[in-house]
């Protein structure tokens, strides 16, 4: 009798549980990335600060400078633009909270005016008057004293980890040629291709999307401070570049800082220039989305509405308002990722805006070779 080979049989798991297998592993990996924090949001931030620095170090080693005396020079730079722009910030936001009562104070002769406004106005009684605009004065004042606490307090836990940030920065530079070539050598050969690829778009891509950044801020904080000199707002400077910070935040970021903004202006100048700080950012607003924007940040990488808005909705649930500045740019490195890797090109044309983006950032690196 021919003997018969028995042949393994194929289980095929049913979806769900494949669907479950996903679900759980999100869960775990959203819980890692969380009690992770304290190590990954400071190497997170390094890693975009190394490829933002990359260029200075190699323009200072091209011109006779030693490699690591370049690198710690570029950091060294770096870090007291950042120091001196959080002291700055931190500051100018503790006066501004310390202003707060006399600011209070302000907003009772606004609450007396507002009262015989709205018994003129409607005919109501003054006890209802009275109930009506002291919970909108009490939740006013309350909810802007916490979110300046909150701004102090955000700028201050990023100075718990600030000594970590040149440490991890300058490490990343020093040992670069060795993080690529890890990377290089966790794919076989026939990739290596599609390696280079994503390794060259991933350094163009951030490289001019932080760059267009810091000059896409620095023309907004510009606008914000000439606008609010011209209406009179206290503390018009501090309020403009925390309106420019907190604008790399999209679709947030400016809410906040108008809310925060149109606070200071009614309790320290009166209503009509809250209305102009509304209409001002507004306008600036406007003047970032269609002209600032599109020339100064580009479209290297287009990432659609809904993306934004969920990557910067998770960034914020994982790590704060730190998280919420990772998430664009950690996003559209990923989108990088996706758009170059076969099995992964659906997930790239979920976050983009119904192009092919494969063949958009081709030239690039095609005339800018890969460097290791």
């Amino acid at each position: 009798m021919a003997h018969v080979q028995d042949t393994p049989l194929r289980i095929i798991p049913p979806s769900y549980q494949k669907m479950s297998l996903v679900v759980l592993g999100l869960v775990a990996l959203f819980h890692a990335l969380s009690i992770g924090a304290q190590i990954l949001v400071p190497l997170l931030f390094a890693l975009l600060l190394a490829m933002l620095l990359n260029p200075v170090t190699g323009w200072l080693h091209r011109h006779g400078i030693p490699r690591i005396l370049a690198i710690a020079l570029s950091v060294l730079l770096a870090m007291v633009l950042l120091v001196g722009l959080g002291y700055f910030v931190t500051t100018q936001a503790a006066d501004l909270a310390g202003s707060l009562p006399a600011m209070e104070d302000n907003f009772d002769d606004l609450y007396k005016d507002a009262r015989r406004w709205a018994q003129r106005s409607f005919g109501m009684a003054r006890r209802d008057v009275d109930q009506a605009l002291e919970k909108v004065k009490e939740q006013g004042m309350d909810n802007g004293g916490s979110l300046v606490g909150r701004t102090i307090t955000t700028v201050g836990t990023l100075f718990t980890f600030l000594f970590l940030l040149p440490v991890f920065t300058f490490m990343l530079l020093l040992y670069k040629r060795i993080l690529l070539g890890f990377i290089r050598r966790l794919f076989p050969p026939r990739d290596q291709t599609i390696v280079e690829d994503v390794l060259c778009q991933t350094r163009v891509v951030v490289q001019s999307y932080l760059i267009g950044l810091l000059m896409q801020a620095c023309i907004v904080a510009g606008l914000n401070w000439a606008g609010l000199l011209c209406i009179g707002v206290p503390y018009a400077f501090v309020l403009a570049v925390l309106g420019a910070l907190l604008n790399l935040v999209p679709y947030v970021g400016m809410m906040v800082a108008t809310i925060l903004t149109m606070l200071v202006a009614m309790t320290g100048s009166g209503p009509q220039a809250a209305l102009w700080v509304l209409l001002l950012f507004m306008g600036v607003q406007f003047i970032d989305n269609n002209l600032i924007t599109p020339r100064v940040v580009g479209k290297r990488v287009e990432l659609n509405a809904l993306a934004s808005i969920i990557a910067v909705m998770v960034g914020g649930a994982l790590w704060g308002v730190p998280g919420m500045f990772l998430a664009l740019p950690v996003t559209a490195i990923l989108k990088v990722v996706f758009d170059r890797v076969p099995a992964l090109r659906p997930f790239g044309y979920l976050l983009g805006d119904d192009v092919e983006p494969a063949q958009k950032l081709a030239p690039a690196c095609a005339a800018d070779p890969p460097r290791s």
